[in-house]
């Protein structure tokens, strides 16, 4: 059988995780370890407190983010997969740059849905210093990512936060004046409570555990799971929105997590005349997901780019 395939070359998170390094930024990370049938250390990812410190650990450790709290029962998702994400849409803007990915502030980053854990700013801000905007709808986690980034002077500088209304992607986001090399969102997957919590009892079973009701290792509140519709509506959604930004976008992502919807979301960015599109996979471990990305603009468009530097 031949090896899984490693996560994306530039993601830091290769292999296994440093727990010494990890313990050394983060002391009580060490109370959560235990040692897994091959006598190596681990945690137990069926832990919500254990999996929430190990994030911790990893943000200090590589992204020099010192305080990061969630509100109970906000997503805490897995930082090597969110890594991989922004890693690999970095490369779609080294096409346009010689090859090289571009560093710095004059790339600028919009995330739809950025939740109250503010992840996919903190590595793409941390990685390659590009500035990056935030838009999420819920309140509390509004609240929540702007205390993440006004307590880490890391991020205050690149990261901004903006609460959007309206059930819109990008309207009321990206004014006239403003243009973003690349868009990122991480969608709801599920089209009702009951598909997430099958998909959690699955969770469960893989982590060779009996079903814990309706707990998730990584919990998640409704709206970062599941809405009308699914992933489908959601980034259907996205796609006919993308056509009032056409010319200050680079490039338009998302995350797919089921193949099936990739043939219904092509046809429809051939019928909003799309210049350019991309489907890139990427598997951590048995997981696997896909970034589907378009642009209106040509290649040679997008050559030379530029962005307006103002973020606030």
């Amino acid at each position: 059988m031949s090896a899984q395939p490693l996560l994306h070359p530039r993601n830091i998170h290769q292999g296994r995780y440093d727990f010494t390094a990890l313990i050394k930024v983060l002391p009580a990370l060490k109370g959560f370890i235990l040692n897994n049938p091959s006598g190596e250390p681990t945690i137990d990812f069926s832990d919500n407190n254990a999996v929430f410190t190990l994030n911790q650990a990893l943000l200090a450790c590589y992204y020099n983010v010192r305080l990061w709290q969630l509100p109970p029962g906000y997503l805490c998702p897995p930082v090597p997969g969110r890594a991989d994400y922004v890693h690999y849409v970095a490369d779609l803007l080294a096409a346009g740059f010689a090859g090289v990915v571009p560093l710095g502030k004059q790339i600028a980053l919009l995330d739809v849905g950025t939740g109250a854990n503010v992840i996919y700013p903190i590595i793409a801000s941390q990685s390659y210093g590009w500035q990056v905007c935030g838009t999420e709808t819920d309140p509390v986690a509004v609240k929540s990512a702007k205390v993440i980034v006004a307590s880490n002077s890391g991020l205050r500088a690149n990261v901004s936060i903006v609460q959007q209304y309206d059930n819109a992607m990008f309207s009321g986001v990206i004014m006239p004046e403003r243009r973003f090399h690349l868009t990122m969102c991480n969608p709801p997957f599920f089209a009702s409570q009951a598909e997430a919590e099958a998909a959690s009892s699955r969770k469960w079973a893989n982590l060779g555990k009996a079903t814990q009701g309706h707990q998730r290792n990584f919990a998640g509140q409704q709206h970062e799971l599941w809405c009308n519709g699914g992933e489908l509506a959601f980034i259907s959604q996205m796609i006919t929105e993308s056509q009032l930004f056409k010319t200050q976008v680079c490039w338009f992502t998302t995350l797919v997590s089921q193949q099936k919807h990739l043939a219904v979301l092509q046809k429809l960015l051939r019928s909003v005349g799309v210049a350019q599109t991309q489907i890139i996979e990427m598997r951590q471990g048995q997981k696997v997901s896909r970034i589907l990305a378009w642009s209106f603009l040509t290649a040679v468009q997008q050559q030379g780019w530029q962005v307006s530097p103002d973020l606030s």
